[in-house]
């Protein structure tokens, strides 16, 4: 493989030699994240009885199974890739130049479709949360299952659509370095202004979903601590009860979706940046070599970051569940009864020691 390499058949470098064997670990722990994730939303969502949360577990089940496919399809992809050893370059320039290859094009749609879906998913989760905490009867009035499925089907067809742009001559995807991957251009010498808008599109799309998302998050969160403030002790009676309850659902609910939206800002947001910048920066021409190596980096480290959203989404609903807080809140209200009970011991056998020394009887 290496003298294939000197004589320029192949693209091999340092990021390649790790690659299939990252790959393949990085697959086999996002399937099993999203199956156990499925299993659990599965079981949920059968024994839910408040329309609210089964609206909440259908966007949920529709997040992880997005993921589950996002994470198996590019992934089985680029793994193929890392083991054929990367492509010619002769065909990764032929694509960044306009010729059509099928699998970097099935490639970069299906990274872009699974790329804004999940983006999407956490912005409708977040509204739609928003909308029961603040107006729960204007929420209980509009939210149904059939527009909730509806609206599913709305934002994966929206995602489609932005996806299959290049099929219209309205951008285009390239092989990334190492070329091993397929994405939107945003770094190329002879970069149009379509490039510069699809990824424009993109990259506000997704920004703009997870700025709605961290502001409806704050709504029904700032809500639920001004409600639990103005409680005022009262009798336990059966209303009440319920208001609990709701309550309680209302808090998981809005603790998982913070969770979802920061996992997705921290692993989003680099490549939407990142990509953004390159192809402003390539577009004016004002990129070097020395400069190029730099933005390669950045975008194969943020193509890397984001498709790690897709194993750690399952685990924000996995271990934010209520009966998992509640355990952890027990465990730790347990410790901490149990330090003070021997602080307190500790404290008083002190005091004592220390009363009895200063009695002149006792030092007599």
């Amino acid at each position: 493989m290496e003298s294939l390499a000197h004589q320029g058949n192949l693209t091999l470098d340092k990021p390649m030699s790790g690659g299939p064997i990252a790959a393949a670990l990085s697959m086999t722990l996002g399937v099993i994240s999203n199956i156990v994730a499925l299993f659990i939303l599965a079981n949920a969502y059968s024994h839910q009885r408040r329309r609210s949360k089964a609206t909440f577990l259908l966007f949920a089940s529709s997040l992880v199974l997005t993921d589950f496919f996002g994470h198996i399809i590019p992934g089985a992809l680029v793994l193929r890739l890392y083991l054929s050893g990367g492509v010619f370059p002769e065909a990764a320039a032929a694509s960044s130049n306009g010729s059509t290859d099928p699998m970097c094009q099935f490639l970069g749609g299906s990274m872009v479709f699974f790329g804004l879906c999940p983006l999407f998913l956490g912005c409708a989760m977040a509204a739609e949360r928003c909308l029961g905490v603040t107006q729960p009867l204007l929420h209980s009035s509009l939210v149904t299952t059939t527009r909730t499925k509806l609206s599913l089907s709305g934002i994966w067809l929206v995602a489609l659509c932005v996806a299959l742009l290049p099929c219209f001559q309205l951008g285009s995807y390239t092989y990334q370095h190492p070329n091993s991957w397929c994405f939107i251009k945003v770094l190329a010498n002879d970069t149009q202004e379509a490039d510069v808008a699809f990824v424009t599109l993109f990259s506000g799309l997704g920004l703009t979903s997870l700025g709605v998302a961290l502001v409806c998050n704050t709504i029904s969160g700032l809500t639920l601590v001004l409600a639990r403030l103005r409680r005022r002790p009262s009798g336990y009676s059966t209303s009440h009860s319920h208001r609990s309850v709701a309550k309680s659902h209302d808090i998981e609910m809005v603790v998982q979706l913070v969770g979802i939206m920061v996992t997705s800002c921290i692993c989003w947001s680099p490549l939407l940046i990142f990509g953004l910048m390159s192809v402003m920066r390539s577009y004016r021409g004002s990129i070097d070599k020395a400069d190029m190596a730099t933005y390669e980096t950045l975008n194969l480290m943020g193509v890397r970051l984001a498709s790690w959203n897709q194993i750690l989404d399952p685990w924000v609903y996995i271990l934010l569940r209520r009966a998992v807080l509640r355990k952890i809140y027990l465990i730790t209200k347990r410790q901490a009864d149990l330090n003070g009970s021997v602080l307190r011991r500790w404290e008083g056998n002190s005091f004592q020691s220390k009363s009895s020394e200063n009695n002149p009887v006792n030092r007599i």
